[in-house]
């Protein structure tokens, strides 16, 4: 993948230190004392003074609504109020918590519930492990009539710990088989031990090998050696590896979390969110909208795997649930799938991503409501959000509706009753509760990994209305010195409606009430403050993706041992040909801007060559240039261009939209096969 760019950020120290983390193996515990109904009694302790940290926010090289908001200028570090610095949520936070806990019950009713939960049930004995096979793309494992190589194929990108906990997963289906009498299926151990395996997987055993060699590149501190509590002023930096599988990470982390000298001295988890930083790879980042959806599918059966084995390893047992079929409502808008909604809305908006009602809603608070004093807390008037629900649900898409009279409040309310009357979780059935497990990890990269992990599992709407709500959340917390409401406080709020849904039981309400309520907000804050980052495609799974290509291309050699020996004549005579010097390379960009620009153009690749390089070069030869400008001209005068990006097309990837500052010449070497197209952006249809 080539060497890696050191992002240069203002205020750091110079040597990247690891933070010593409390890491350990945790088990969910379920108390069987429900004290939802309650309120939390005020902490006698007293809270600690602290100043204002700058490392409260900032996600490096992605910076979060709130910081772009809040910085004058590029590459400053300002420090952030001093209530969004607040340990722990106060009592105010808490009470809004469990009064959100009761609207949610009391609004979905017992006997509704009770009916939901009896359609959505936990998968039986081998069913789950069936399903969790068929998502992860590892079907073909328990099929007799699939090929070796198929097999072969599928798990050939996989690193040890991945391949465990498939072995895993494969034992316990074959465990309910045998109590079936039926017989099972192949073990694992035995496909990659097979003849066939080996010629095409050379290097699939060395997977924990180049985990280790990624993770020494990386520098690190002795765990023993950090600073003890008490001199800490604020949290260090956490750098955010997205090189070597999280599950291998976990692996490295919890080895070195026995060794004795690393028992004496642990974090302290204060509640304070530090700078996160990810040094940049010279390929770049890879946002989730960036691939293909056929390379997108494989990367959520990746991210399944990955996640199953960080579980395991943190003995987080996690169930599954299945949404039965329900009756959907008459209505248009509430209680409508996210699906329904979109097939409907893109019949009048093509390509639109989010529900046109949601986006109508969302601009309205924007707008209006976010500098609304208690916006999401304060409650608006039932009569009036019940009316103004009436009104959409008949006017919204006649367009017969007037935003000018509603109070933000009344808007407020309709959007959390929105988001908790679908009728699926927004998280999902098959992974609330382990959105809802990510509570109970100590660790906040390990957090942040399971969060990562866990979006890109979300189906495309689901994910996209998502990220829609958590933008709108972080710009209520950037107008915090007007609203009054901090980060804990829109996280508590908000966790209920997202953690909560009638078709899943969960333990939300149950055990020490400050306790759980503080936990689960703690994830509604990692997912507003560091959204940018889980909406990002880490390196190793990106290289996976790339792997799985590759070997799936090569399959085919194995079928006709005359194609065979064919291709291993070709592979060797091109070795004995001379090695052309790659430092300066010439490359022809096919150019593909709808009908304003179509042919090629002629690059020249040096080390240092990136992505934003070849499109100022396509800027100014084709859109720019006197004889070939393509510009629009607007009423005011000015010129607009059209939005281009760089794609890699084909090779061992379907299509990527390639980041600025890729460097093109590790990109080249990563897929030679690979051709390079410069095409307009998509229109998302984000906007309303």
């Amino acid at each position: 993948m080539g060497g890696r760019e050191e992002l240069v950020v203002s205020g750091l120290e110079t040597n990247m230190q690891f933070s010593r983390t409390r890491l350990g193996r945790f088990r969910l515990r379920s108390n069987q004392s429900p004290l939802w109904a309650k309120r939390g009694k005020p902490s006698s302790r007293k809270k600690k003074t602290r100043d204002p940290s700058p490392t409260e926010m900032s996600v490096e090289p992605w910076p979060s609504p709130q910081d772009q908001g809040a910085a004058k200028h590029i590459g400053s570090i300002h420090a952030l109020p001093s209530q969004d610095q607040e340990e722990h949520p106060d009592k105010l936070c808490l009470d809004s918590f469990w009064s959100e806990v009761e609207t949610i019950q009391q609004g979905s009713g017992d006997t509704d519930l009770d009916c939901t939960r009896r359609d959505s049930r936990q998968s039986e004995e081998g069913e789950q492990e069936e399903q969790w096979l068929a998502d992860a793309g590892l079907s073909t494992l328990i099929s007799e009539d699939s090929e070796d190589v198929d097999k072969a194929v599928l798990l050939s990108t996989l690193t040890r710990t991945q391949a465990e906990a498939v072995q895993r997963r494969l034992d316990s289906y074959t465990l309910s088989l045998r109590k079936r009498n039926k017989p099972p299926p192949r073990d694992v151990r035995d496909i990659f031990g097979s003849p066939i395996s080996q010629k095409l997987l050379p290097g699939s055993q060395n997977s924990e090998d180049l985990a280790q060699h990624s993770m020494a590149s990386v520098p690190k501190t002795p765990l023993s050696a950090m600073t003890p509590d008490h001199q800490r002023g604020a949290p260090k930096d956490e750098f955010f590896i997205t090189d070597v599988a999280y599950c291998e990470q976990a692996v490295i982390f919890l080895k070195q979390a026995k060794l004795p000298q690393n028992n004496c001295q642990r974090r302290k988890e204060d509640g304070t969110l530090p700078r996160v930083i990810c040094p940049k790879c010279r390929i770049g980042v890879t946002h989730i909208q960036d691939l293909s959806h056929t390379d997108m599918k494989k990367v959520r059966q990746l991210a399944l795997i990955d996640m199953t084995a960080l579980c395991d390893l943190l003995e987080l047992e996690v169930k599954r649930h299945k949404s039965g079929k329900r009756k959907i409502p008459e209505s248009t808008l509430f209680g409508v799938p996210l699906a329904t909604l979109l097939d409907n809305d893109q019949k009048v908006k093509p390509n639109t991503s989010t529900p046109l009602f949601l986006q109508a809603l969302l601009s309205f608070l924007e707008k209006k409501g976010v500098d609304s004093e208690g916006i999401l807390r304060v409650p608006g008037s039932q009569s009036r959000i019940k009316l103004l629900q009436q009104n959409l649900e008949t006017n919204f898409y006649s367009g017969r509706i007037s935003w000018d009279e509603v109070s933000p409040n009344d808007a407020a309310a309709l959007l959390k009753k929105f988001i908790r009357e679908l009728p699926a979780p927004l998280l999902t059935s098959e992974y609330l509760n382990t959105f809802n497990a990510v509570r109970d990890i100590t660790d906040l990269k390990q957090k942040l990994h399971m969060l990562n992990l866990l979006i890109l599992l979300l189906p495309e709407p689901n994910r996209n209305t998502l990220k829609a709500l958590l933008e709108f959340l972080s710009k209520v917390v950037s107008r915090e010195k007007r609203n009054r409401m901090n980060l804990w406080a829109v996280a508590t709020i908000m966790a209920p409606n997202l953690f909560l849904h009638k078709a899943i039981p969960s333990r939300l309400t149950d055990g020490t009430e400050k306790g759980q309520a503080e936990k689960a907000a703690d994830v509604m804050r990692l997912l507003i403050r560091y959204q940018d980052l889980l909406w990002t495609i880490p390196n190793f799974l990106v290289s996976q993706v790339r792997r799985l290509n590759e070997n799936s291309n090569r399959r085919y050699q194995f079928y006709d041992r005359r194609i065979k020996n064919l291709l291993r004549k070709i592979h060797t005579d091109s070795r004995e040909k001379p090695e052309k010097n790659n430092s300066e390379l010439q490359r022809t960009v096919k150019i593909q801007v709808g009908d304003l620009v179509s042919g090629t153009m002629e690059f020249q690749l040096n080390i240092n060559s990136r992505t934003s390089d070849l499109l100022a070069q396509f800027q100014r030869q084709f859109l720019r240039s006197p004889e070939n400008g393509k510009g629009k001209v607007r009423r005011n005068g000015s010129v607009t261009y059209p939005d281009c990006a760089l794609y890699e097309v084909g090779g061992n990837i379907g299509e990527h939209c390639l980041d600025p500052d890729t460097h093109l010449l590790d990109l080249y070497n990563s897929n030679p096969g690979g051709e390079w197209v410069i095409k307009m952006k998509p229109n998302t249809g984000k906007g309303p």
